[in-house]
Order: C-alpha cells, then structure tokens, then sequence
C-alpha cells in the first residue's frame, strides 16, 4: 500500500561560509509515522529541521508539504503548512495558564469568547491524549505537563507534522512512558512526527524509520525493526563502535567531601538546596540523578564556591569551604575542578582561543608579572591530540567549534590541573556517540587516579552504567542514595518524582 508522504525535501543544500551544513540532502517522512533523525554532533540534523520549520533558508533544493512545493520563510509560514517544532528548551511564559500561552500569536482575540477557546483546546488535549488543564499557571505544572502544553501549542495552531528536539532530555522514565504513548497516539490519528535524539534505545523503541546525516549528507533510511543501536551507530559514525560503557572497578578511599544539613535559597527566598547530607570518596564516581530544576545546579555551584550557602557545612578533610571564593579554595591547597553545565558563559571564554580560556585556570600557579605562554601552547597542543579535539590550532576561537570539541576543551582544561575533586554538570548533555564516549573514558581515567567525581547526568543507562552510587534529588532534597549495580531506571524514575529509599 503506498503511504501519503507528508514531508518531502530533496537536495536541500545550506552552507554557513565555507561550511557546508548540508549538502543534496534528500529525506521524507511519510504520515502516521515516527521518523527519528540520527547524526553525529555537526552532521547536519538541527539545520536540515530549521529549515522545515522556517528558521533558515536553503541556499538550493525544494521542500514539499502535502505534495505540494513550498517556500518557508519563518516559523509562522511554517505553522500555515502544519508544521510545527516543539523546542528541546520550552518557551513558555511561568506566569500565564497553559491557554494564554497556548493562543499567544494566534489570530482573533482571547477576550471575545474564553470559554470557546477553553473547549476548543480541551477537545484537542483529548484527542490526542494530553494531560493539560486549559487553566492551569505553568509555575504549577511538572515538566511533563510543560511538555505536553508545548506539543499543544502546535496542535491547536493546525499543525500535522510535529518536529521534536532531544523531547526526552528532561524527563523521567515514567515520563518519558507517557510521551510515548501520545506520539504514538499522534501518529495513529494522521500526524508525522519527526524526533531528533541521541538516545538510540529510544529510537527503537518508538520509531518506525530512521534516516542517518553524515557529515551534512543523507547515508541512507532503514526500517527501525531491521535494525539495531549498533548497526545505527556505525551508520553515524562510519565505522564500527563499541556501545558499552566501562565502570572499572577501583577500591574506594578515604573520604573527601562531606556535606552536611547544606541548605540555600534563591532571590526569592525559596530553598533550592534543602540539608542535603551526603559524602564523597576517592576512586568513586557519584552519579546524580533528577528532573531539570531539581537542585543540581545550585549544588555544583555550592561546592564550588560559586553559590552562597544559606546554611549547613561542607567539609574537604575537615577544612570548612563554607563561604570561600573559587580562588580562595585554590589557595588552600584543594585542587577542585568543575565543569559547568553552561559551556561557553561560566565553563569558557568564547572568544578565547584554547591557550587564553587555559591562562584563566593556571594563572594561579604562575610567578612573576608576566604570563608564561609557551608552556601553555605545549600543553594545548598535546591535548589536542590526546582528545582528538577538531580545532585548525590552539589559536582559534573556541567558540567556533562545534559542542563537541567545546566540552573536550573544557574538560582538557579542568582535568590536566590534577584534580582532587572533578564536578560534572551535564557532561555530554548534546554529544554524539563517539565525542559522549570519550568523555565518559576521561572520567574512569579520573577514578582511576583516586579522584571524587560528582557526575549530573539527565540519561538514566548512562548513569547506571558509569557510577559507583547514584544520588536522586527532588525540588532541593536528597530522596535517596543507591548502587548503581543493584537499582533499575524504574526505580530511579520514582525517586526522581519524590518516592523516598533508603541510603546506602
């Protein structure tokens, strides 16, 4: 039976400079189906949907909707043809309802009939099987329930082809269940419905094809149950990978860290961290595991010296931290690196090359007036190679490197300064397969050393597959402490939406 094709872009080519983004990419996504986009960092994903859904334009090749050629100018001439993209960072407005947010740049006006528009928007939540109350303040809803406004959001503006961005990177397990079920309910009813993700075992879960870009070229479409996560994967990449991820086994040391009863507050008074009480060790990686929000910033920030502490100690072999700068930790001896969540606002210099964003980490350590450049560039240049970091030198702005090389930047950076503590926030948050890899083998390398990693991570197999212990917090507190050997993702899943355990 031929199916109705939905999306058809053929040769599509978008250069940014000298860059190619994309390059003849063809690709089509029929209607009724869950068509899951897979490439490496840079292989052309973000562009080729930006295009669809009106962000940027191509420089050549043509887009059909419904079978029909189309020029999409801008996300509203996009929403005219049924598409719409449900961004990875909601944008929503905390203090309107989920209506208000909803008809915000719709036509007409909200004050002319509210009841209609509230029935019109619940007979779509229906429909399709979301949980939204029309009338309900987004500084009140899960982060499941924001989800399911944005996806709303498109629905109720007409759209029938459905763009989704990593929709699973801040969800829990059950979360992540449901949504699920309403792409497939989506699908079942007419939609097309288009996800890009990194997170292979959710491909072959939820998918019905798969299309795989490299470098900004289309390599080939494949039935996703004639296939499999490896064979994806080496689609991606061009050459065989191995997909598992090593926990070495390192006898665990002294005590490092012990945080006690730590308790702070936001500008607004409110406690984002909640006497949270849990200890450190060397040679042991402690995973950490919750829903967006739950703290874990503000706990790496705490540690760091980088966040006030409203109450509670934090002590590195005795010594207080409560209360030092970064820079006054540094001076007592305490090698601690951190690398943050935000990579080029508080991890580095954007418009640094590699050798100045290293300057702003050692300049500690150097005597004299003068910095000393050309030990620097020695060592810039071996972890180039080390890391395998992209880069035409170690003069170049970081900022033009891709997510990757950022991160294998970074985190060059933090561990070549001997760490005794190294925190993680979100290391391969957006990496591909090959580049998230060799971070988590820096990482082992650090336990290996007898380093405290403090690892935050949003995928729940990759903490159970490379952590010692994981540490589940929600809305600011420690719900519970488990081995990572002897727990399930379901089980964290719970945790991560306030079911208490007990400690180990």
């Amino acid at each position: 039976m031929t199916q109705e094709v939905f999306v058809k872009m053929k040769e599509i080519c978008k250069s940014f400079g000298s860059v190619k983004a994309n390059h003849n990419v063809n690709f089509q996504v029929n209607k009724g189906e869950i068509h899951a986009l897979l490439g490496e960092n840079g292989a052309g994903k973000s562009t080729l949907m930006n295009m669809l859904s009106g962000f940027y334009k191509p420089d050549s090749g043509s887009i059909f909707i419904h079978n029909k050629e189309v020029k999409i100018h801008s996300p509203k001439d996009a929403i005219k043809h049924g598409v719409g993209m449900i961004h990875q960072h909601y944008k929503l407005v905390d203090v309107l309802s989920a209506k208000e947010n909803i008809i915000i740049g719709q036509k007409g006006n909200f004050f002319m009939n509210p009841q209609k528009i509230s029935t019109e928007i619940k007979a779509v939540a229906d429909k399709y099987g979301l949980p939204v109350d029309p009338d309900k303040k987004i500084y009140d809803m899960s982060i499941g329930e924001k989800q399911s406004v944005e996806i709303l959001k498109v629905l109720y503006a007409g759209a029938d082809i459905l763009i989704m961005d990593e929709p699973t990177a801040v969800l829990t397990p059950q979360e992540t269940e449901k949504l699920f079920k309403i792409m497939k309910k989506m699908a079942s009813l007419g939609c097309a419905i288009i996800i890009i993700t990194h997170k292979l075992n959710e491909v072959m879960s939820v998918s019905d094809r798969v299309t795989i870009l490299r470098k900004g070229e289309t390599i080939t479409t494949v039935q996703t149950k004639e296939s499999s996560p490896s064979s994806l994967t080496d689609l991606m990449v061009g050459t065989s990978v191995n997909l598992s991820i090593d926990r070495p086994i390192v006898k665990r040391g002294k005590e490092v860290l012990k945080v006690n009863d730590l308790t702070a507050v936001d500008h607004e008074k409110v406690k984002v961290l909640n006497n949270m009480t849990f200890s450190m060790y060397e040679g042991e990686i402690l995973g950490v595991a919750g829903v967006a929000g739950s703290g874990q910033k503000e706990l790496c920030e705490a540690i760091a010296g980088l966040y006030p502490i409203e109450s509670g100690s934090l002590l590195y072999k005795d010594e207080s931290l409560v209360g030092l700068s970064p820079a006054q930790i540094i001076q007592k001896g305490i090698s601690m690196s951190f690398i943050p969540e935000d990579r080029l606002g508080m991890g580095l210099v954007a418009s640094m090359d590699m050798i100045d964003n290293y300057l702003i980490k050692d300049h500690h350590n150097q005597e004299g007036l003068f910095l000393k450049r050309k030990p620097i560039e020695k060592i810039c240049e071996t972890m180039i190679e080390a890391l395998d970091i992209k880069t035409p030198g170690i003069h170049h702005p970081v900022k033009q490197l891709s997510g990757g090389n950022i991160q294998k930047v970074l985190i060059g950076r933090e561990i070549e300064t001997n760490p005794h503590i190294l925190i993680t926030a979100y290391a391969v948050r957006g990496l591909d397969i090959n580049a998230s890899h060799t971070i988590y083998d820096l990482v082992n390398d650090q336990k290996k050393k007898g380093v405290s990693v403090l690892f935050i991570g949003e995928d729940l197999d990759v903490l159970l597959e490379l952590c010692d212990r994981i540490m589940v917090v929600c809305e600011g507190r420690i719900i519970g402490t488990v081995k990572a050997s002897e727990t399930t993702k379901e089980s964290l899943g719970l945790m991560m939406a306030g079911q208490e355990v007990s400690n180990v």
